[in-house]
């Protein structure tokens, strides 16, 4: 891509497309990534292309539930390797929580190059990709249904960026708590989840860590009331009339 302004007005979209078509070119991202990600674009561009207030207490929220988790995992895809790899690895540090590869489309090579990214970018350790420890969600009817033993399957708590809801609302009736990052508030992901961040995944993980970063430093007891006080079927309706009124304008 060559080189764009940043007072475009599609700068930060442009270059976000140029991330996942390198991820796309590296083995990371499949075709079927490119299309989710430009309906989530859709969802944005009524949002304002900018993290709203209700976000910000979702992913206030979020944070104190990782910290606050025994055992957290990140659950990670080709796209949010391809966006947000640093931010993920640096995440895991803030939150103490381990990664694990999740591919809906998924192939032994996706999973080794997307191991690989996250390795580059300083993570010791990336769960999901040996087969000897796999096992499966029987309620999944893809290939995420796969998942590591020592990841989310001793998890109580998974982080699902870009999740499909079938796994979300499994992941619920497994008795984990799920967090997820999802540009539609209509979708089973977002309303299935225990907090749902309605808002753009290149947005949302740097502010989720500088948020861990903050209430990591302060008390189990505020992190225990940020939870208690966030009701997420209320943000979302929040989410949406805010969706309905920029769309009025």
């Amino acid at each position: 891509m060559g080189k764009v302004s940043p007072r475009h007005p599609r700068a930060e979209s442009l270059r976000v497309r140029e991330q996942l078509v390198e991820g796309f070119k590296a083995g990371l991202v499949v075709p079927e990534g490119l299309a989710a990600h430009g309906r989530g674009e859709a969802f944005d561009y009524i949002l304002g292309e900018q993290t709203t207030e209700q976000a910000r207490r979702a992913t206030e929220a979020a944070a104190a539930m990782l910290l606050l988790a025994k055992h957290p995992v990140i659950s990670v895809n080709g796209n949010v390797a391809a966006l947000v790899p640093a931010k993920i690895v640096e995440l895991a540090k803030v939150a103490n929580a381990k990664i694990e590869v999740n591919l809906f489309h998924g192939s032994a090579r996706r999973e080794a190059a997307i191991a690989k990214r996250l390795r580059r970018h300083g993570a010791k350790e990336v769960l999901g990709t040996e087969r000897k420890f796999s096992t499966r969600i029987k309620e999944v009817h893809s290939d995420r249904r796969k998942i590591d033993r020592m990841g989310i399957g001793a998890a109580d708590v998974v982080l699902v960026p870009l999740e499909d809801g079938d796994r979300t609302e499994a992941l619920k009736k497994l008795g984990k708590r799920v967090i997820a990052i999802d540009l539609n508030p209509m979708s089973r992901t977002a309303r299935k989840a225990d907090v749902t961040m309605v808002d753009n995944i290149v947005r949302a993980l740097p502010l989720l860590v500088k948020r861990a970063k903050r209430l990591s430093r302060g008390s189990k007891t505020n992190l225990r009331e940020i939870i208690r006080s966030f009701d997420n079927k209320a943000n979302l309706r929040a989410t949406f009339r805010l969706m309905l009124n920029r769309l009025k304008k």
